[in-house]
């Protein structure tokens, strides 16, 4: 009995419906499974410069895609939005990207993207977004480059290449050979020079090109003007040429100016915050210059005829004999500025701050600042000194005493109601430092703080000269209390010795005690 062999019915059957299944899938579904889909961004040029489907997309030179689909925005029209189909390669792409049309041929030929994916900073692009056409740029065409050669514009673009040749064979390749060697460090400031035009802030580029418009349109908008400065350019660089020897010392002094340049510059540049703030500053005045040159006319008028030959004949003549004194002076001047300038620095940074200081003392607060003060102890003192006698003017102090007695020094003693609790301001028994050669803008503003110090340990005195003096005093203050008390017809008697406490006590008993006397026995009884 013979085998059969090959695949089954049911296994030809079977893989028959799994590719009725794939076709049938492929004919509608229009798509391979397990393929990546391209990530698709658009932009929008304002002209395409002829790009269609499949042009390559590229950053940096390496191939990320190609162009899916261009529409135009109208019929005929130039601007359309061109639809980027992305690979993995070139995402992500972010808010800020840029897009460019070039031609992958120099002058013509086929063009691509060129895409510039942006900072991360900005964010990513969703897919189907648009790039605006502020970020996009297109090539310029070498038709639109002849179109802009006119005739006339031809023939002098030809004239200039016939002159540069007519240099070039009269020496002007040897000079250029002979520059050679000074090209690098030229090329090197160059360099620094086109760094600097990018501007220190973002968009200083972008300001100076539109502003550089603004100049271009004024200069455009006069043709006779613009014709005569080319003609007035014309004349100056043929009498540079008549004076070729002397142009060749210029240019042969040219390096000593470059190397002296830079520290001048340097200079100049450190002065212009002052110079910046002196113009915000003068900024009212110029504005007020107007009127004020308006006022100042009839007096211009006036010293015009002031000045007129028969005026002016005698006024020089009295003129001629001031004239030395006032070069001296001048001359004198630079000394006498410099010594204003340090004693206005003195009253700047010394004496104003001392004026505007406080004195801090807490037995006797001040109410106001130093400038403030002065005045009013001025008017006291005033006020204090209006007695006067043939001396001139003396003030009355009204003496008191008191159970507390002091030594004055030098032999005098006073007394005192109450007990002394300190000496403030403490007494200073060397002067400040006197140094003459040091400037007052340098020295230390004085030191307003009052601090107090305890009173003098009291001593008591037991000596025999002590003890005679006391007795005198007491005897000649009796016998004066006496006299005053006769003279009233008063009946009190007066004792020749030191009242006591119980004394005090008594009187005050029979008399009747006052709030003043009771606070005065009471620390009595507490000492």
């Amino acid at each position: 009995m013979r085998r059969h062999r090959g695949p089954s019915a049911f296994v030809v059957g079977a893989a028959l419906l799994v590719l009725a299944v794939v076709v049938t899938y492929f004919a509608f579904a229009k798509d391979i499974p397990f393929v990546n889909e391209p990530f698709e961004v658009k932009a929008a040029f304002r002209d395409t410069a002829g790009i269609g489907t499949h042009s390559p997309v590229r950053i940096a030179g390496v191939e990320v895609g190609e162009v899916s689909d261009v529409q135009h925005t109208r019929p005929g029209a130039q601007s359309a939005t061109v639809t980027l189909a992305l690979t993995d390669k070139g995402l992500p792409v972010f808010d800020d990207a840029r897009a460019k049309i070039r031609p992958r041929i120099f002058l013509e030929g086929n063009f691509f993207v060129d895409l510039s994916p942006g900072t991360a900073a900005s964010g990513e692009l969703d897919e189907g977004d648009t790039i605006p056409a502020a970020r996009t740029t297109t090539p310029v065409q070498f038709d639109e480059v002849l179109r802009a050669l006119k005739s006339d514009t031809r023939n002098d673009l030809r004239q200039v290449f016939v002159e540069v040749s007519k240099a070039q064979a009269d020496g002007g390749a040897r000079a250029f050979n002979d520059s050679l060697r000074f090209q690098p460090a030229a090329y090197r400031f160059s360099a620094i020079v086109s760094e600097a035009l990018l501007g220190k802030r973002r968009g200083d580029l972008g300001d100076w090109i539109r502003d550089q418009g603004v100049v271009s349109g004024a200069i455009d908008a006069d043709p006779a003007k613009l014709r005569s400065l080319i003609v007035d350019f014309n004349a100056t660089a043929g009498a540079l040429a008549d004076r070729e020897r002397a142009l060749t010392s210029a240019v042969g002094e040219l390096p000593r100016t470059l190397r002296a340049a830079p520290p001048a510059l340097d200079a100049l540049n450190a002065a212009f915050p002052d110079v910046r703030r002196f113009a915000r500053d003068a900024r009212p005045g110029v504005r007020s210059l107007g009127p004020t040159v308006d006022a100042t006319l009839p007096l211009v008028k006036q010293l015009r005829g002031l000045v007129r030959e028969s005026e002016l004949r005698g006024t020089a003549r009295e003129l001629r004999t001031a004239t030395p004194p006032l070069a001296r002076l001048a001359t004198a001047t630079p000394g006498v500025l410099s010594e204003l300038r340090a004693l206005s620095s003195c009253i700047d940074g010394v004496l104003v701050p001392f004026g505007n200081d406080t004195i801090e003392d807490k037995a006797f607060p001040a109410h106001g600042p130093v400038h403030r003060e002065f005045g009013t102890s001025l008017s006291g003192l005033a006020g204090e000194s209006r007695s006067f006698d043939a001396n001139g003017p003396y003030f009355k102090v009204q003496g008191s005493g008191g159970a507390e007695t002091l030594n004055l020094g030098n032999g005098i003693l006073g007394t005192s109601a109450e007990p002394v609790v300190g000496n403030n301001p403490p007494p200073i028994r060397t002067r400040p430092p006197l140094r003459p050669g040091v400037p007052c803008e340098t020295q230390e503003q004085p030191d307003l703080r009052s601090i107090p110090r305890g009173p003098p340990a009291a001593t008591r005195s037991t000596s025999a000269s002590t003890r005679a003096r006391e007795a005198k005093a007491q005897k000649t203050a009796s016998a004066v209390l006496r006299r005053q008390l006769k003279r009233t017809g008063s009946e009190t008697k007066v004792a020749d010795r030191p009242a006591t406490l119980d004394d005090i006590r008594k009187i005050a008993a029979r008399t009747g005690l006052s709030a003043q006397l009771r606070r005065t026995l009471r620390r009595s009884d507490q000492r």
